[in-house]
Order: structure tokens, then C-alpha cells, then sequence
């Protein structure tokens, strides 16, 4: 079953959650996910290597395209979450002038990096794929530092709130990112990073 604010009320309206998000101390990093307010952890030094290290392979095979570390995206149906992805693929300079919180409209795909906090579970694997989708995200891939793999979720049903398709890889293990992003991500790096 996928998560659904209709199963439930939201916690506060979304512009109440981005009032206090922007209130929000610096080190503090919320997002609204399935109508709740969800602390983020703040990354260890692996998390930000990943995302450094995915932004150059992504620099190298796709230079008409940035990761953007940290993006604000609305997401889920109807535009009603928040979410503040590890990393955002999207044409360079894609977010001029958006704002805080962006569309997803444009964005080929979301990189999310599993920390070790007792709702990644939930959060990077359930809620995650399910609010991207929704928003129809091309391509979400989950970086899994608990089970040393990398998860290719693509081919979005946003009525539905799932990916179609799921690939999972060790560590190790080259596997494809489809279109629109288009390459073949070599996974040997990420050995080094395993928990």
C-alpha cells in the first residue's frame, strides 16, 4: 500500500509547514512528507562524499545537466509535500528564479542517500518513492548505505504513487539510470562507503 494523505489529515496546511520551515534554526532540516512534518537528519561526512562524488559522474556523462545538492521540491499529488532531496538532476541553471520550494516539472531525477536514523526506513524507502512519483519524477535512485546497494526506481505512475519499475545492485555493480538521464553509473566507488 502507498502513503496517502487522504488516509489521513495533514498535520498543518503547507503554507504553514513553510513558514516554519523557513523559521526553521539552519541546522534544522524539516520536510512535509505524507501530511507530516518530518525532522531531516543533517548528513554525516560519507552522505556529503556520496552526493559529491554522484555529482561528478553525473558532471561527466550528462554536462547539460547539474545535481543539485539540497533542492526544496513540491511533491506528491496535487503539489501538497515537501521534500528536501540529497541531490536534484535538472537542466543547469533549471531553478533561476523558482524560489524556495520548486515544481518538480523539468526534473529528471532524485538522489536520496539512507542515513542512519530510525525513519530512513520509512522516509528514503516508502515515502520517498511514493511522493516523487506522484510528482512524476522520471527516475528516483535511492542510494542504500544499509543494504550496500543502489536502487533505480523509473517509470513513474503519478495517479497511482509508484514507480513501475525497480532495480536493485550491490555495491559494485554497474546499473543503468534509463532515460531521460540516460548512463550507466559504475557503483565501485561506493564500496568505500558502506556501513
Amino acid at each position: 500500500m502507498t502513503p496517502s494523505t487522504a488516509d489521513h489529515q495533514p498535520q498543518m496546511l503547507v503554507e504553514e509547514f513553510e513558514e516554519l520551515a523557513r523559521n526553521a534554526p539552519e541546522l534544522v532540516r524539516l520536510e512535509f512528507i505524507n501530511g507530516k512534518v518530518v525532522v531531516k537528519p543533517v548528513p554525516d561526512g560519507n552522505h556529503s562524499e556520496i552526493v559529491t562524488w554522484l555529482t561528478k559522474v553525473c558532471m561527466q556523462y550528462r554536462p547539460d545537466l547539474m545535481l543539485y545538492a539540497e533542492r526544496e521540491l513540491k511533491i506528491e499529488k496535487y503539489r501538497k509535500g515537501r521534500a528536501k532531496a540529497d541531490g536534484v538532476l535538472a537542466p543547469d541553471r533549471h531553478f533561476v528564479g523558482t524560489g524556495e520550494w520548486a515544481e518538480p516539472d523539468g526534473v529528471l531525477m532524485t538522489v536520496e542517500v539512507t542515513s542512519r536514523d530510525r525513519d530512513a526506513n520509512q522516509r528514503d524507502r516508502i515515502d520517498k518513492p511514493h511522493g516523487y512519483a506522484a510528482a512524476g519524477i522520471p527516475v528516483y535512485l535511492l542510494v542504500d548505505r544499509d543494504a550496500n546497494s543502489v536502487v533505480v526506481h523509473a517509470d513513474p505512475d503519478p495517479k497511482k504513487g509508484k514507480y513501475e519499475s525497480v532495480t536493485s545492485r550491490a555495491f559494485g555493480v554497474a546499473i543503468d539510470l534509463p532515460d531521460p538521464v540516460g548512463f550507466t553509473l559504475e557503483t565501485d566507488a561506493l564500496k568505500e562507503f558502506a556501513y
